[in-house]
């Protein structure tokens, strides 16, 4: 019997009236393992009420209460990390060292919260005019929603919705209806933590959940994680309706590699970076730019790691003497099936397919979602491989002439998320940070999120809304200031009455 996936509210699990259901399938085995209930606009309705009645409790809570709330949920997460993973794997399919380091990183940012009191402090100007004292405060903004893609069912939730709560704000969170389960699990963990009931809330299905979201007056703003074209449509609708958004959409990361770089550290890091999560991430590189004369060699040191990469099961070893598979499947048929739609195409083009992971036999499980990793020499910008987002375990290389024929054709795409450049020039690197129009930059580092402290978020078409993920950028996109200005009368000192209409003097 299939397990039943309902959205939570209130502190607990509610069915509500779902307009369907939604199979949740295990990628490996191609098996359905749950149902995920659609939600109707009355379940929305529901789930957005019982965090607009937290809100304002919550809001009022302690700064010193609600930080041993969030360090309370970040010692349970820590200690059942693997429950979490287990449940990652199950549903999503990436192996399990994947799963912990996906846990690990969204770690990373409840730690932030936990000293989100030092970014809520306001300023103070006494005597700012005769009398008169100033002050400015950070408040919440009530009711918050978050809707996550699947490829990051607990780390993207967690860019969020630590933030939020430490700043004293109820959470609705909309998960993928692909990989549902890690939203439930971690709402039971906040409640368990000492979370009040109606602070963190799940809300499953799919456009009606959405659009239920993007234009209810009862919440004030909007995170998401998704597509280039979903993010457009979240910010233009949440926008119109008078929301605050952050909407992170799609991307096409360049690596660029010097003549001058580390070949083996290059290559390494272009495996691990294209093909980690089978590719299917915000911030994998899809396309290596191999700079004269050095692309023979770097092409062909990749195609030999990339032939050594082990595809299989992530809930279990890849071969019988327990070495865990490098790589698992794809989250669903179709997904699978579109990205290798993309290597047929690249093929026709006229790209050279050096290693074609349409030929990997999954082990012991064939009838998953399987595709293996796929690497592409002589890439043009032209083809569909290199303008479109594959997201999936497919590396293209683009042969450039110069560094500055490499930096145009970084600023030449139309998305900013993440870029790359290996070197061991100083110099090179230095100008190459000033050069790109990207929002995240890595020297030698092949993925270059950010550490918790810092903002995650990229440039043009990689973000609508001007406000990034978590550090402070994070904790002002869910506050809001109120700035106080104050004046008592001394009475040993008190003024002359008489009415004044000019304007206030600033003395």
């Amino acid at each position: 019997m299939t397990e039943q996936i309902v959205h939570w509210a209130d502190g607990s699990p509610l069915t509500g009236s779902p307009t369907g259901w939604a199979d949740v399938t295990n990628p490996a085995t191609g098996q359905v393992t749950g149902r995920v209930a659609l939600a109707s606009e009355a379940d929305a309705t529901h789930v957005i009420g019982a965090a607009s009645r937290a809100a304002k409790g919550w809001g009022t809570t302690s700064l010193a209460r609600r930080t041993q709330v969030v360090f309370a949920f970040r010692e349970l997460l820590n200690a059942r990390k693997e429950e979490l993973a287990a449940i990652i794997t199950a549903e999503h399919g990436k192996v399990h060292s994947d799963a912990m380091g996906e846990i690990a990183r969204g770690l990373e940012v409840v730690e932030f919260a936990c000293g989100i009191s030092h970014l809520l402090k306001g300023g103070h100007s006494e005597e700012a005019s005769t009398g008169v004292d100033v002050h400015s405060k950070r408040v919440p903004l009530g009711v918050v929603g978050i809707i996550s893609p699947f490829n990051f069912p607990a780390m993207v939730p967690m860019w969020f919705f630590p933030v939020a709560i430490a700043a004293g704000n109820a959470v609705v969170l909309k998960p993928s209806e692909k990989d549902p389960s890690a939203a439930n699990w971690l709402a039971a963990l906040w409640q368990e933590a000492g979370l009040p009931d109606g602070v963190f809330n799940v809300l499953h299905g799919d456009k009606t959940a959405v659009d239920a979201l993007l234009t209810s007056p009862e919440v004030q703003a909007i995170s998401f994680v998704g597509s280039t074209p979903i993010a457009e449509y979240v910010y233009e609708t949440a926008s119109r309706h008078g929301k605050r958004v952050q909407a992170l959409g799609g991307a096409k990361n360049h690596m660029v590699v010097l003549p001058d770089a580390d070949l083996d550290l290059a290559a390494d890091s272009a495996v691990n970076a294209g093909y980690g999560s089978a590719g299917e991430r915000c911030m994998a590189i899809s396309v290596l730019v191999a700079v004269d004369p050095i692309g023979d060699e770097l092409v062909a040191r990749i195609a030999d790691r990339t032939r050594t990469l082990l595809i299989g099961d992530g809930g279990r070893s890849a071969t019988g003497e327990g070495k865990e598979a490098d790589m698992g499947p794809l989250v669903t048929r179709a997904h699978r099936d579109r990205v290798s739609s993309f290597i047929d195409s690249g093929e026709a083009a006229g790209a050279k397919v050096v290693v074609d992971g349409r030929d990997v036999a999954a082990r012991g499980a064939e009838q998953g979602f399987w595709l293996g990793p796929t690497l592409f020499d002589d890439v043009t910008p032209e083809m569909d491989i290199y303008r479109e987002e594959i997201f999936g375990p497919v590396l293209s290389v683009v042969r450039v002439g110069s560094y500055d024929e490499a930096v145009a054709l970084v600023n030449a795409n139309q998305y900013g998320n993440g870029t790359a450049v290996f070197t061991n020039d100083g110099g090179a690197a230095r100008r190459f940070e000033a050069d790109v129009e990207v929002g995240m930059i890595g020297v030698n580092v092949p993925v270059p999120v950010p550490v918790a402290y810092y903002s995650f978020g990229g440039w043009k078409r990689s973000l609508f809304g001007d406000t990034h993920a978590h550090g402070t950028e994070g904790v002002h996109f869910f506050t809001r200031g109120k700035v106080v200005t104050t004046r008592w009368i001394d009475p040993a000192n008190r003024p002359e009455g008489g009415l004044e209409l000019g304007f206030p003097r600033n003395d």
